[in-house]
């Protein structure tokens, strides 16, 4: 992976946490928060997503992939953090 790869996702992790903090309601964990879910959620779905055939290649499914990792680890997050 080259450096501007890394950048590259990390970029569209940061994005994806942003949109899944604004669609999942009640779970987030403010703006940084978010962005580093979104980062970890997209290097997961990035890497697992393509391998069962879901958006395979592009940048758009790249961003697609992202915004799902990000939405289910949030929302998995926000499962086990409850008070």
């Amino acid at each position: 992976m080259t450096i501007e790869s890394l950048i590259i996702w990390l970029v569209i992790g940061a994005i994806a946490g942003w949109l899944a903090g604004l669609l999942v309601k009640g779970y987030g964990f403010g703006l940084i928060g978010n962005i580093v879910v979104g980062i970890i959620g997209a290097f997961l779905a990035g890497w697992l997503l393509p391998l069962v055939g879901l958006f395979p290649g592009g940048i758009v499914a790249e961003i697609i992939n992202a915004v799902i990792g990000a939405v289910i680890l949030l929302l998995l997050i926000g499962l086990f953090k409850r008070d």
